[in-house]
């Protein structure tokens, strides 16, 4: 009896083959044209006009749902289920974007979006929900997603979005394990990424009074990295719960205002809390004008991943100026939904690409006055986006 049990569970647990994982990057920033929009999916089971070319790593095979394990205790059969990683290889990822020129003059915005930045194991990456499964030790992709706001001029928002996902990635492989908690180690290599960019700006003899925000999140299979300099942010939609990721660096946040004054520095109210009563956040890349005031040490922030995120943004103040964050996380639920109920595989604007297009189009009609840049990244996976259908 207890072989005839044991072949019918095998049966039924036989792993599936996950599939190759394909992958892109796009650099964008826009001077000529009034906005941009695009849209991919990390993933080859898409059919749409963006998929993605370029192999990200080789073919793996393995079990994408819980593995079941057996232990006989004596006439009794227990069945354990062994957690796997939360973002089963970091496959099915979907994201669309929009640049907007609103109401400047000039587009001083940019952004990165670079799927397979990095290729890892979960458990190297760090944070991974199932360690010593099978998932946590084979390689899969991480992503990054930047969004940059220029001011001064659009030289640090372009430079950035060219070359701080190559400088932490570096920075990530510099670092060694020992004696590095993965949080720690993730902290050491954004804030040193930060640093080496904002000195090779230095050395490429930028303007010094053009500067630029910087958001960046790195997405593995289980967490969800993000690190921040600036007023640009970044929110994760979970379930029917709006999370930020990153705090605005203000100069009159109370711990900003302490360490600017500290430095004897003033925070002058003109038309908003500035620096010197010139820029209205109190750590940016580039502005080497206003050292030691304004310096580029970002924050960062884990959220481990959860079966009920539904989607992150990213953006510049273009959007947060005219919209809190629980407003544009209940726009993003709600057309996230509407739009997988009613797509299909042949539709060309996916349902990431909506929200980013319908946000833009409420901040733009709600007169922001600023450069509007939006990420927008499906974290249902394909499968089950088809599933929920």
């Amino acid at each position: 009896m207890e072989e005839e049990q044991l072949e019918r569970v095998d049966s039924v647990t036989e792993p599936d083959l996950a599939s190759t994982s394909s992958g892109f990057s796009s650099i964008l920033n826009t001077e000529d044209s009034r906005s941009t929009s695009s849209s991919g999916d990390i993933s080859i089971m898409s059919n749409s006009s963006g998929d993605i070319p370029a192999i990200l790593v080789p073919e793996i095979s393995a079990t994408m749902q819980a593995e079941p394990m057996l232990s006989l205790e004596g006439s009794t059969m227990a069945v354990t289920v062994r957690q796997k990683c939360v973002g089963k290889n970091n496959k099915g990822v979907s994201y669309g974007f929009t640049t907007e020129i609103g109401r400047r003059r000039e587009m001083e915005d940019a952004m990165a979006i670079i799927p397979g930045f990095m290729s890892s194991t979960c458990d190297q990456v760090g944070g991974c929900t199932a360690p010593g499964s099978k998932t946590s030790g084979e390689v899969s992709p991480v992503h990054f997603f930047g969004v940059y706001d220029g001011h001064g001029g659009s030289q640090v928002a372009k430079f950035c979005a060219e070359r701080m996902h190559e400088m932490i990635a570096e920075e990530w492989d510099r670092e060694t394990v020992d004696g590095f908690e993965w949080q720690r180690r993730w902290e050491s290599a954004f804030s040193s990424g930060f640093e080496r960019t904002d000195n090779e700006i230095s050395e490429a003899a930028a303007p010094e009074m053009v500067g630029s925000t910087a958001v960046v999140v790195v997405l593995s299979g289980c967490q969800i990295m993000a690190s921040n300099c600036g007023d640009s942010r970044a929110i994760l939609c979970r379930g029917t719960q709006t999370i930020p990721l990153t705090v605005d660096q203000k100069p009159d946040r109370p711990d900003e205002l302490m360490r600017i004054e500290g430095e004897d520095g003033k925070v002058i109210n003109w038309n908003g809390a500035r620096v010197f009563g010139v820029l209205a956040m109190s750590r940016a890349i580039g502005d080497r004008y206003l050292r030691p005031w304004i310096i580029p040490v970002p924050e960062t922030t884990f959220m481990e991943r959860t079966d009920e995120d539904e989607c992150l943004i990213l953006a510049s103040d273009g959007l947060w100026d005219v919209m809190t964050n629980e407003e544009v996380g209940e726009v993003a639920r709600r057309l996230l939904r509407r739009r997988r109920r009613s797509s299909t595989t042949t539709d060309e604007v996916s349902p990431a690409q909506f929200v980013a297009n319908n946000l833009t189009e409420i901040a733009y009609g709600r007169n922001s006055s600023d450069n509007i840049s939006i990420i927008v990244v499906d974290l249902k996976s394909k499968r089950k986006r088809q599933q929920r259908q």
